[in-house]
């Protein structure tokens, strides 16, 4: 690239203050979140096997008997409403001990499993 092409292009960005490319990825990547994309079948898999233990309190059929009925919420909801009781938004004792061992990914996938059990 020219000396002349190369001081134009750097002017241009001086004068936008991002590069295009920049823009572009500012729109793209949040589209691209994980919890936006369909569950695949081993995500629901992993799912299910996590749930074996929240099944013990929440019922899988979506029935509410005094504990919070969880299947079909939508996935980003579910997610921030487990992270809750890693702070003090959320205080349920038992809820804490087993949201602590969770990684992001166990989050997503017990998310996943329980919104595909509304469908």
């Amino acid at each position: 690239m020219e000396t002349q092409n190369v001081l134009n292009v750097s002017a241009q960005r001086t004068r936008v203050g991002l590069p295009l490319s920049a823009v572009v990825l500012a729109f793209i990547v949040p589209a691209i979140s994980p919890l936006d994309r369909p569950a695949c079948a081993a995500d629901l898999e992993y799912g299910a096997y996590l749930a074996s233990e929240c099944t013990t309190c929440h019922r899988a059929d979506g029935e509410f008997e005094g504990i919070p009925a969880i299947v079909g919420w939508d996935e980003q909801h579910f997610v921030d409403a487990l992270k809750a009781y890693l702070g003090t938004d959320r205080e349920n004792p038992t809820m804490r001990t087993i949201v602590k061992r969770l990684t992001e990914k166990d989050m997503e996938a017990l998310a996943a499993y329980f919104r595909s059990l509304a469908k």
